[in-house]
């Protein structure tokens, strides 16, 4: 009788791990959606910072030249 509880002990615990693993597979599945959904959304936001740098940057490049130095209280 010992031997058969062991082995139902046995069978229990290799049951409780192939759910455990089951789980971990899933969990792992939606965490990497997760990484490729986020992945994506940081590249469009680079990308619309990059496009926004350049628009930026023609402003600047548009504004005229002043020959007088900046005041503080003009940059404040």
């Amino acid at each position: 009788m010992a031997h058969s509880d062991t082995i139902d002990q046995i069978a229990e615990r290799v049951d409780h791990l192939l759910l455990r693993h089951e789980e971990l597979q899933r969990t792992n599945a939606l965490l990497a959606q997760q990484v490729q959904a986020l992945t994506l959304e940081r590249d469009q936001l680079k990308s619309r910072l990059a496009a926004a740098r350049a628009r930026v940057d023609a402003l600047i490049e548009r504004l005229p030249a002043s020959n007088a130095p900046a005041s503080p209280e003009a940059s404040a």
